[in-house]
């Protein structure tokens, strides 16, 4: 998480100017992973930093945690879900990639990714 749900709005404003002074002007910067739990899909506070990524012209990659706690039609949903909201993003790579770190789900495809830009 974000840790923004417990910390006063002064203290959140400090990490939003912080994380969008680390993210501008870093053209080695190759892509941003951003974690999304699977259980809850894009939230408010996904969805600011993912207008964070795109004011910051840095190219983003959604990750979905913690499929093995959801079913399948849960995991259809949050998907589509997911897709939408990278739909209105021109930062977004368009290929969410799908994990569970308790079985394995995943995590080698991600491994892969990471691979390829290195």
């Amino acid at each position: 998480g974000y840790g923004y749900a417990e910390a006063p709005l002064a203290i959140v404003a400090k990490w939003q100017a912080l994380l969008k002074s680390y993210l501008s002007g870093r053209q080695n910067l190759r892509r941003v992973f951003v974690l999304i739990d699977s259980r809850h899909g894009v939230k408010d506070v996904d969805e600011e930093i993912l207008k964070l990524m795109d004011r910051s012209a840095v190219t983003f990659q959604v990750v979905l945690t913690k499929v093995d706690k959801i079913s399948l039609v849960e995991k259809a949903a949050v998907i589509e879900q997911v897709k939408g909201a990278l739909a209105k993003h021109v930062a977004a790579y368009p290929e969410i990639i799908v994990t569970s770190s308790e079985k394995g789900e995943g995590i080698e495809t991600l491994r892969a990714v990471i691979a390829t830009m290195i």
